[in-house]
């Protein structure tokens, strides 16, 4: 009876983490699907109406945020009101605006300079840059089924990249690959930035915060680009109401992604996002075998499980975080007056961030990776 007992209780816990590893994988995957969603739309405004304007996009997208989060900024009360906010953070918003912006201009880019191979390989720098700022500045702490799992997707979207070489998928122009190339690491390293940034906000501030001041900078700032750079482009656009309907369908494809990304990555990470976002060419390639006729090659479906696994093996540990309280304090909005802690005593950490969320402990005791 006992031992039917305990295999009772540990296929329950069991199952219970299986359940939300299964839950975290799958989050990240319809961020992905809104990326196809992003591409399909891009690919025809560009190729078929020659609609070359990703400064306007995006700034499509910051009005839908601006709209949305800006304004339940601006009528909510007390320190979480917008003029509060940006009385006390204002600087450190318009910079990450600036990243967020700039970081999907570089990479769109870069399609007019290098080929697609070249851009699909070298866009996964993104996850050592992630990885590197969480360690320093997150102070995240992995052990070694992660960085296997980080390995083993990167083998995926290398075998991806093999696939679309057989395959002779069309790599693009290349008319000045070093720039093009250049211009991907730059596109990636910002992307690193930001995300590593908006994971560090939501879990010590609030997802509605950064949108809000997102949508706030990053309209201002496009706005202006798309003034000085894009303004020849919009008027040689033929519109039409189909090219009304692929902004629109942009643009909601961007919103979703703004929106839905601070809720996988407090739910997981800002690396186990970035991992899951691996598989988001593998999804525009299957709809490319009915949409635009690509050859299929049984190396994508390789690639694609190949990445899941990794996903799997990153999310089955948790990872998690050894600090001080002190490193949040600068950017946390104070409900009441700031005590500082004690210099002389050492404090251990605290939280535990895992790959499926976070739990906070009642007594302090230090895990090691």
């Amino acid at each position: 009876m006992g031992f039917l007992l305990t295999f009772a209780f540990f296929f329950f816990f069991f199952s219970l983490f299986l359940r939300e590893m299964l839950i975290s994988v799958a989050l990240g995957q319809v961020l992905s699907l809104l990326i196809c969603g992003i591409g399909l739309t891009s690919k025809y405004l560009s190729e078929d109406f020659h609609a070359n304007t990703p400064v306007f996009q995006s700034f499509l997208n910051y009005i839908l945020l601006f709209l949305v989060y800006t304004t339940t900024l601006a009528v909510r009360q007390g320190e979480e009101n917008l003029l509060a906010i940006l009385r006390r953070r204002w600087w450190k918003y318009m910079i990450l605006g600036l990243i967020d912006l700039e970081a999907n201009y570089l990479v769109v880019k870069a399609y007019q300079y290098t080929t697609l191979t070249s851009i699909q390989l070298l866009d996964c720098f993104v996850i050592p840059v992630v990885i590197l700022l969480s360690w320093f500045f997150l102070l995240i702490r992995y052990k070694a089924v992660h960085f296997i799992g980080i390995v083993v997707c990167i083998l995926g979207m290398g075998c991806m990249v093999g696939a679309d070489v057989l395959v002779g998928r069309h790599q693009g122009a290349g008319e000045n690959k070093l720039v093009g190339d250049l211009l991907v690491l730059g596109g990636a390293t910002l992307y690193g930035i930001s995300n590593v940034w908006e994971e560090y906000i939501i879990r010590t501030l609030s997802r509605v915060e950064f949108l809000g001041m997102i949508g706030l900078f990053g309209a201002f700032f496009s706005g202006i680009q798309l003034a000085i750079m894009e303004h020849k482009e919009l008027l040689k656009v033929p519109w039409d109401w189909q090219i009304g309907l692929l902004y629109v369908g942009f643009s909601a494809c961007m919103f979703g992604l703004y929106s839905f990304m601070p809720v996988v990555i407090k739910k997981t990470s800002a690396t186990s996002v970035n991992l899951s976002l691996l598989t988001a060419d593998l999804y525009s390639l299957f709809c490319g075998l009915f949409l635009f006729h690509y050859k299929f090659s049984g190396l994508y479906l390789l690639s694609f499980f190949t990445i899941l696994i990794g996903l799997v093996l990153y999310s089955s540990t948790s990872t998690y975080i050894a600090q001080d309280p002190r490193v949040y304090k600068q950017f946390r909005n104070p409900s009441g007056p700031v005590v500082d802690l004690p210099t002389t005593a050492q404090v251990e950490p605290s939280v535990t961030y895992t790959s499926l969320g976070q739990e906070t402990e009642e007594e302090p005791h230090v895990r090691v990776a």
